[in-house]
């Protein structure tokens, strides 16, 4: 069987359902844990391999929350984005889009404007530096209630930074139903924003229902439980709703028992538009491509397929007409010489 992984190494990519703070590296997570001693975070890069083991997903809550209390200040924020900018470099990753959750850094004391300043020099840096565009998702952090989508949405909507382009909904789906969210997504979205929340990854296909009706959703990041509804499927098909597909997050989260039970091959066959994702990929041993590899096993993709589901991403992004069809022609001429050699 060909080895995939060189290939996917040089692969141009486009990722949209990546977290900020989620992606920092043990690297940058032992760096921000060293400046603030007073966290329970190991400062050993090794050792947070071992403190990343979660029991489930509100464990996995618990230690994610654990390292955003390490961003504490703009440099904080300035330092850690501008290091996942440098990641994703390495992985030919050439446009993202992270979610960002302004109302952690905001209600722990950094100024507003002074966080909007950090994350936007890091963007323009990281495009001048490494070629990687970024732009951002603000999500409400569901589990802190709807102060934090009201405040979420007077950031996005009152001190609009330039990279910002959608409007997310994190945490927690259990206990947290999507149409409370609705007021704060219809004012977003009037301002111009995309809708991509986070539905259906541990709760029913009613979730993912929810946000498209009452959300306006776009894209939806996870959507694992869509293939138990095959009129979703469906429908998801039909309107080019992606889904930000996350495999080895999944697994690790326990939204699904193993690889082999994940329903990324029903979503494909069913005909939605399938993105691949890492996720939080630090805090589950993964990157982007990684979680290439793990799809072409799982679909049984050779390079032609692994090109297809790279302009996928570029199709459900939302980088400019231009952007696209850049990236799509970067990736074909890459597949091409690949294939020619």
């Amino acid at each position: 069987m060909t080895d995939l992984h060189p290939f996917i190494a040089g692969l141009p990519k486009a990722e949209l359902h990546v977290h900020h703070v989620g992606s920092a590296s043990p690297r940058i997570v032992a760096e921000l844990a060293s400046r603030h001693p007073d966290s329970k975070v190991p400062t050993d890069p090794e050792a947070l391999a071992d403190y990343f083991t979660f029991t489930d997903f509100a464990h996995f809550i618990e230690l994610y929350l654990s390292v955003v209390d390490l961003v504490r200040t703009p440099e904080d924020v300035r330092d850690l984005t501008f290091e996942v900018a440098r990641d994703m470099a390495r992985q030919n990753i050439r446009y993202a889009e992270l979610t960002v959750t302004p109302y952690s850094s905001t209600r722990r004391g950094i100024d507003e404007n002074a966080f909007m300043e950090a994350i936007e020099d890091a963007r323009k840096a990281a495009e001048s530096e490494f070629g990687v565009i970024l732009r951002w998702c603000f999500d409400i952090p569901g589990e802190a209630g709807l102060a934090a989508a009201e405040e979420t949405c007077r950031l996005a909507v009152e001190l609009r930074p330039e990279g910002l382009v959608s409007f997310g909904l994190g945490g927690p789906e259990i206990g947290v139903p999507r149409p409370q969210f609705k007021p704060y997504f219809d004012r977003a979205r009037a301002a111009g924003l995309h809708s991509v929340p986070h539905a259906g990854e541990t709760t029913g296909p009613e979730t993912v229902w929810d946000s498209i009706r009452e959300l306006g959703a776009e894209r939806i990041g996870h959507g694992t439980s869509s293939t138990q509804d095959p009129e979703l499927l469906a429908y998801l098909a039909e309107h080019r709703i992606a889904l930000e597909v996350c495999p080895t997050s999944n697994i690790a989260t326990r939204a699904v028992a193993d690889l082999d039970q994940h329903p990324v091959r029903e979503m494909v066959e069913a005909g939605v538009l399938v993105t691949i994702n890492s996720d939080d990929p630090p805090m589950f041993g993964s990157d982007l491509n990684n979680e290439y590899a793990v799809a072409a096993r799982l679909l049984g993709l050779d390079e032609l397929g692994l090109a297809r589901l790279a302009k996928n991403a570029v199709e459900a992004s939302f980088l400019d007409e231009t952007g696209k069809a850049k990236l799509s022609a970067e990736i074909d001429t890459y597949t091409a010489q690949w294939l020619a050699r």
